[in-house]
């Protein structure tokens, strides 16, 4: 009785499974992901600490040889250290760029990209206020980005729609007055849709 009800397990769970394992990263397929981490640094309450963090979404298509187009926004926060308090600098930026897959695991269910794409957004300043709490005046200006990224990720299929990824990228942005160089590092969940 035990083997019979082994032998109808293991063939309903064939009967009963609606496509292919491996069926990843195929042309065509759509993924929309969510990611969020640190910027320059780990981030801390403490007000010596000029660290920031960020989150992001972003829709992913899959091209040929599991390469991918990356296109999403990002808010980034970052907080400069002044006297007592700190002073917010926060940048909202547009992303489009395509990351090429370098090397994978044989069951594919990891990938590594390297990407570079091209950002455009706006910053503000301390929310765009001049005036600080002891009376000093910021001359940063709040203004428009532009610029780029170069990206490194790793992918990890969880499940055939859940996946795992590990990022390290640059941005490298013009039109700023708080800083040309930013690096990030994060974690997020990837959702294939499509």
């Amino acid at each position: 009785m035990r083997a019979a009800v082994i032998f109808l397990s293991v063939a309903l769970c064939f009967v009963l499974s609606d496509k292919a394992h491996a069926q990843r990263a195929l042309p065509g397929m759509q993924g929309l992901q969510i990611t969020g981490g640190m910027v320059d640094g780990i981030y801390s309450k403490d007000n010596s600490n000029e660290s920031g963090y960020y989150f992001g979404a972003a829709i992913t298509t899959y091209s040929k040889n599991a390469n991918k187009w990356v296109f999403g926004a990002e808010y980034l926060r970052i907080n400069y250290c002044f006297e007592n308090g700190r002073i917010p600098v926060e940048q909202f930026t547009g992303e489009g760029g395509f990351y090429y897959n370098f090397l994978s695991s044989r069951g594919k269910a990891v990938f590594f990209f390297i990407g570079a794409s091209a950002l455009a957004g706006y910053e503000t300043v301390n929310r765009g206020e001049k005036l600080l709490n002891d009376g000093a005046m910021l001359q940063n200006e709040d203004g428009f980005l532009y610029g780029g990224a170069i990206t490194l990720e790793m992918e990890s299929y969880i499940t055939d729609r859940i996946v795992l990824l590990l990022t390290g990228r640059e941005r490298i942005l013009q039109g700023t007055t708080t800083g040309h160089f930013h690096t990030q590092f994060g974690i997020g969940l990837k959702f294939i849709i499509n």
